[in-house]
């Protein structure tokens, strides 16, 4: 099958700090003031971007190609139908059971993330239709504590796998994650399995599964569901792995290739099906979601 759009159309973007926070939008501007919503300086070529045109371009640097951070809201307004997104569960939250305190507690960190995001977990699920084909959706948003995947993250993602299989809907889940919340423990970590089950069950049904990895997703969510679609695409340049890179190194004493845990990378090696640019995402969903209706994916 020709996935259209392929890593042969997608433009470079340069390549970003690996760690970076995806939170921070880079304004050049104080608290305050009201320049703020205007423009934005470009953490790769440090060029002054009109606001008006990352809208116009997917959050895309049109100078250098630099992909600035999408919050979830933003792209499930981008993959979807105007008005058609159903979201659920919007009101399911992680709890302080641990009682987990270092230099804050769980629980404020968790009121405060709540505050300055305006969501209730690192997570969007729903459903909603695109050219009028309807599917469900998982997307993650890592402004939300690094998009860590807790109790109420696994449990949502699970709760939408499994609506989409008893409602015989494909799937898609668009990642962005640090890994597991440690503040949860061995809750966070079960959730691994908890969403690969409701995966397997949903393949079982012959059902679609699409994920799309943006940057950076990492830990247990590269372990675990972000792995297991029946398609596998990423945006340019972004990092996708387990551990860090530094972390592999010390452990293996051996230097990484170039261009280790890049999509690039997994592209080259058999990781990912395709790279899609923002500008394609939407029409390479709309593909699948045909072909899925046709039964030839």
């Amino acid at each position: 099958m020709n996935i259209p759009n392929s890593n042969s159309e997608a433009p470079a973007q340069p390549s970003a700090p690996a760690q970076q926070p995806a939170g921070n939008t880079g304004t050049n501007a104080t608290k305050g003031d009201n320049t703020a919503s205007l423009w934005q300086k470009c953490r790769h070529c440090e060029q002054i971007v009109y606001q008006s045109q990352l809208d116009d371009n997917f959050n895309v640097c049109p100078q250098c190609g630099f992909y600035f951070p999408l919050n979830a809201r933003k792209r499930v307004e981008m993959l979807t139908d105007a008005g058609s997104f159903q979201e659920s569960n919007a009101n399911l939250r992680s709890l302080d059971i641990l009682n987990f305190a270092d230099d804050h507690s769980y629980e404020k960190k968790l009121a405060e993330t709540i505050q300055t995001t305006g969501l209730s977990e690192a997570v969007i699920t729903g459903h909603a239709t695109l050219e009028g084909m309807p599917f469900s959706l998982a997307v993650m948003d890592f402004r939300f504590m690094g998009a860590s995947m807790g109790s109420a993250v696994g449990e949502k993602i699970t709760r939408q796998i499994e609506y989409a299989t008893a409602n015989r809907q494909p799937v898609l889940l668009v990642t962005a994650s640090g890994g597991a919340r440690m503040q949860e423990g061995a809750l966070s970590l079960m959730q691994m399995a908890k969403t690969s089950g409701a995966l397997m069950r949903h393949d079982e049904a012959g059902l679609l599964c699409i994920v799309l990895l943006t940057h950076p997703t990492t830990g247990g969510v590269t372990a675990s569901f972000a792995s297991l679609g029946d398609i596998i695409l990423a945006e340019p340049k972004a990092l996708i792995g387990f551990a860090g890179p530094r972390v592999i190194e010390q452990t293996t004493k051996a230097r990484l290739p170039e261009g280790f845990q890049t999509a690039e990378f997994l592209l080259q090696h058999g990781f990912i099906d395709s790279i899609v640019p923002r500008q394609q995402q939407r029409a390479t969903l709309a593909f699948f979601l045909r072909c899925a209706a046709k039964k030839i994916c």
